[in-house]
């Protein structure tokens, strides 16, 4: 895949280059468990975190096996532990058992989509059943939805991400390549008494079809019409393929306002692990190339 010169971060404050740095260096990889998941995973840097999602065609075993493997090759996994997938108690315990057995110390608790759901009817009840079963996890992620979610009205999600923060460690952001939207999202959240530290969700390298495809059938149609609608917002570095690049340079001021508290990227690789790494290591290189070999030689 062709790589174009960047563009756009040599005019930014030196405050805002510092703070992408920071976020794109160590940034957290989210793979699908699917057959070929660990043979992409190769591409991945050494000591990885890496947030393995979880879908009820593939069931909570299928992201555990994913999550226990990496952890096995030396990465920091974090299983999706979905509501709608767990079936009961036991079944929670026997998914908390193994995550103590292989290691695992985080996880990102989601309500799902299911069609038949068990115990845990959303992610909130969930959580609220792994701290009551010694929650075994150091950290715990919640999602959040910047452009609303399509089944859910936004006074719902602020009520419930409110009555998670005392349970959850974090927030991870639904994918959105509005950085408009995103901003005054995160002001609304802290105004409303939301403390939570913001983990930026964010498509990897992907093919532009690809991820209108992706877009329309996880309810984010609008956000997929914003960067059809505005082209500057496709990564200078990706030639024909969105990269992150562009949308986080518009970001910068958000991510280096501390009010703002944007600690981590969470990256959507669709599996193509490679082509990610391969973007991460090039916007280092053009940030600066003391945390590119930082991360070479992990």
């Amino acid at each position: 895949m062709a790589l174009r010169k960047r563009r756009g971060t040599e005019g930014l404050p030196e405050d805002q280059r510092a703070a992408l740095k920071n976020l794109v260096a160590q940034p957290k990889f989210e793979l699908i468990p699917l057959s070929s998941a660990l043979e992409r995973a190769q591409a991945l840097p050494s000591r990885a975190l890496v947030t393995v999602t979880a879908s009820p065609g593939h069931g909570s075993e299928a992201t555990l096996d994913l999550a226990c493997a990496l952890m096995a090759l030396g990465h920091d996994a974090i299983p999706h532990l979905s509501a709608h997938m767990v079936h009961d108690r036991a079944h929670l315990e026997e998914l908390l058992a193994r995550c103590r057995d292989c290691g695992v110390r985080r996880a990102f608790v989601v309500g799902g989509d299911s069609r038949e759901p068990g115990e845990y009817h959303d992610g909130l009840s969930l959580l609220r059943a792994i701290h009551e079963s010694g929650n075994p996890f150091t950290e715990i992620g919640v999602p959040s939805y910047p452009e609303g979610h399509a089944d859910i009205a936004d006074d719902v999600l602020l009520r419930v991400l409110l009555e998670k923060q005392p349970l959850a460690s974090y927030m991870a952001t639904q994918m959105c390549f509005n950085p408009g939207a995103i901003t005054s999202w995160i002001e609304r959240m802290r105004a409303a008494a939301v403390t939570l530290p913001v983990h930026l969700g964010t498509p990897g390298v992907a093919e532009l079809t690809k991820l209108m495809t992706i877009s329309a059938r996880i309810g984010i149609a609008d956000s997929a019409r914003y960067l059809k609608k505005n082209r500057s917002i496709v990564g200078h570095l990706i030639k024909g393929s969105f990269g992150p690049d562009a949308l986080l340079e518009q970001l910068a001021p958000t991510i280096a306002d501390g009010a703002a508290d944007v600690r981590a990227l969470h990256v959507f690789t669709f599996n193509q692990v490679q082509a990610t790494v391969d973007w991460q290591r090039r916007m280092l290189e053009e940030l600066g190339g003391e945390e590119l070999e930082a991360v070479a030689s992990q």
